[in-house]
């Protein structure tokens, strides 16, 4: 399910269901909250289209593992399941060979999965201290952080390639969105981070480097059987250093997520384009 028209909430839009079978269709937003804003999109669309009591139903966890929308007018739900590791997270511990609720995965027709922003928190922010697999436990000074995002990533692309059934479910994975806390990335060393940012990086080069874990997304997707299809979106949250709340949200600076609509509004259009194509 996709809204189909212009770059702006409003008039001419549809609501289109891709599948190619009759019955009702599942699709799914799995990962980290930052994920969450584009599944809000989804939201956003149906208030501009429909009656709330007539057409929608929406249903939210009292665990806040998933939020979800149902289409009742096409048999369509689309569900978002926080899931920030992929892996399972108990007691501190980072268990980098068990996934978490993969069971409702299997559920799904159309898998939009994500996972990166939360293994680079430190300091308060980090949840975890030791990470497991197997029987072993491992220690922060014993795995590299990045070692660690391959191994659970690993585990996911297993999951795929030992459950889906392509000619039933299509699965993507959504590239790294990108951060602005730094101006040196963008050539503005004066400038610490996104606030105070009004216009997108010029042209089509972005001259700080691609984050770290692109390359460990891309090496994990090269060798699966049943590969996903990549969305990447890391030049193109590069350029936009004036995307993020910044200041505006009621919070502390926020250079990391994205105002709606906005940036996720284009991955809307990529992911549909790509679903069009396959």
């Amino acid at each position: 399910m996709l809204v189909e028209g212009s770059s702006k909430w409003g008039g001419g839009r549809r609501l289109v269901v891709l599948g190619g079978r009759p019955g009702s269709i599942v699709v799914g937003f799995v990962g980290e909250e930052l994920w969450r804003f584009w599944w809000q999109l989804q939201w956003i669309a149906s208030h501009s289209l429909y009656s709330w009591k007539d057409e929608i139903e929406h249903c939210e966890n009292k665990l806040n593992f998933f939020n979800g929308l149902f289409w009742q007018e096409y048999d369509l739900s689309v569900m978002f399941l926080k899931n920030g590791f992929l892996v399972s997270l108990i007691n501190r511990t980072l268990k980098l060979d068990t996934l978490t609720r993969s069971d409702l995965w299997n559920e799904v027709d159309i898998l939009i999965f994500n996972s990166y922003h939360w293994w680079l928190h430190t300091g308060r922010l980090r949840t975890w201290d030791n990470y497991q697999i197997g029987n072993k436990t491992l220690t922060l000074k014993d795995m590299d952080v990045m070692e660690a995002y391959k191994t659970a990533l690993t585990t996911w692309a297993n999951w795929v390639d030992s459950n889906v059934d392509p000619t039933k479910t299509r699965v993507f994975f959504q590239g790294i969105s990108t951060v602005h806390y730094n101006g040196t990335e963008w050539n503005e060393a004066s400038t610490q981070n996104c606030s105070g940012q009004t216009k997108p990086v010029e042209g089509s080069n972005y001259p700080g480097n691609r984050p770290q874990g692109d390359a460990v997304v891309k090496n994990v997707l090269s060798n699966m059987k049943k590969p996903a299809i990549l969305l990447d979106i890391v030049l193109l949250t590069q350029l936009r250093k004036d995307g993020h709340p910044s200041t505006y949200a009621g919070g502390p600076l926020d250079c990391s997520h994205w105002c709606l609509a906005g940036v996720p509004d284009t991955w809307n259009q990529l992911f549909y384009t790509i679903l069009l194509q396959n």
